[in-house]
């Protein structure tokens, strides 16, 4: 089975490697002020296309990297979610990013209960991070919903260059939880 041929469902949504096909959607994305605010700012498209092939390349290169979330019912593309860890990362991540018209619907806390669960059991990860913005509340409260919890503060490695907060937690919590 290929990589590509991975797929993790939830209640309401399928979570499955970046595609092509994705791109419209996830350049609407990345021009969208609300949700690009803590990810770097709006991208245009030529820069959203070269972030689409970077998840997609990690995938080629490590295994793993942010999924395409997928409402079931109706097939749209409604974020990226799962797990990240660029050269230079604080560590294993998954993070949590959806469009903005589907905020409050706990898609974020879904898609990421799926995406941890996968990082543990099948990357074998003894901890997971998320990187957070200091004033990115929306994101604090799905990290608060996973049992995460601040860890430290730390500057992201370029291009990115901002400081954030590092919330997570071990194997362990996760699963006592679970």
């Amino acid at each position: 089975m290929s990589i590509f041929d991975l797929r993790l469902e939830t209640a309401r949504l399928l979570l499955r490697p970046p595609c092509a096909e994705d791109f419209a959607a996830f350049a609407a994305f990345c021009a969208d002020p609300l949700p690009m605010r803590h990810l770097g700012g709006v991208q245009a498209p030529s820069v959203a296309w070269r972030s689409l092939a970077t998840l997609t390349g990690s995938w080629h290169l490590l295994g793993y990297s942010m999924f395409s979330v997928i409402e079931k019912d109706s097939g749209r593309w409604v974020g990226r979610v799962g797990p990240w860890q660029p050269h230079g990362w604080p560590g294993p991540e998954v993070g949590w990013s959806i469009v903005a018209d589907r905020w409050g619907h706990g898609y974020a806390p879904e898609a990421a209960r799926a995406a941890i669960d996968w990082a543990f059991d099948t990357l074998g990860w003894e901890r997971v991070i998320h990187t957070i913005a200091p004033d990115n509340h929306n994101s604090q409260a799905v990290a608060r919903k996973l049992g995460s919890q601040v860890l430290h503060a730390t500057r992201l490695p370029p291009p990115h260059e901002v400081d954030v907060e590092v919330w997570g937690q071990s194997r362990q919590a996760w699963l006592a939880r679970r």
